[in-house]
């Protein structure tokens, strides 16, 4: 476990059905999500600008994402990840259980 000793960031899952996982997380100053790994790809966007720091387990990386900011990674990584800001931040994780289940999907 990289963080041990942080307190938590609180998720919100938004959305949980067999095609996508929605989770909003909340994170205070030093807040972690704790060690885990994601069983499927997904996406992060930021809602607020901040430095997340994120340790695989070997190595801690402090990334500076702006408001709106988005990326991806593919499954089976395992991290923690940590709110290294002074002040709270947010973001959106979105985890794509089944990828071909969206193949022509319209809103």
């Amino acid at each position: 476990m990289a963080f041990h000793d942080a307190k938590r960031a609180t998720p919100t899952v938004q959305q949980d059905d067999d095609t996508v996982r929605i989770t909003r997380w909340d994170f205070e100053p030093g807040a972690a999500t704790g060690w885990h790994q994601h069983g499927f790809p997904y996406f992060v966007i930021m809602l607020r600008a901040g430095t997340l720091r994120i340790h695989d387990g070997e190595t801690e990386t402090a990334v500076p994402l702006a408001e709106g900011q988005a990326y991806m990674r593919p499954a089976g990584i395992r991290h923690d990840v940590m709110n290294g800001s002074p002040h709270p931040i947010a973001f959106v994780e979105i985890e794509i259980k089944r990828p071909g289940a969206l193949d022509g999907w319209t809103v």
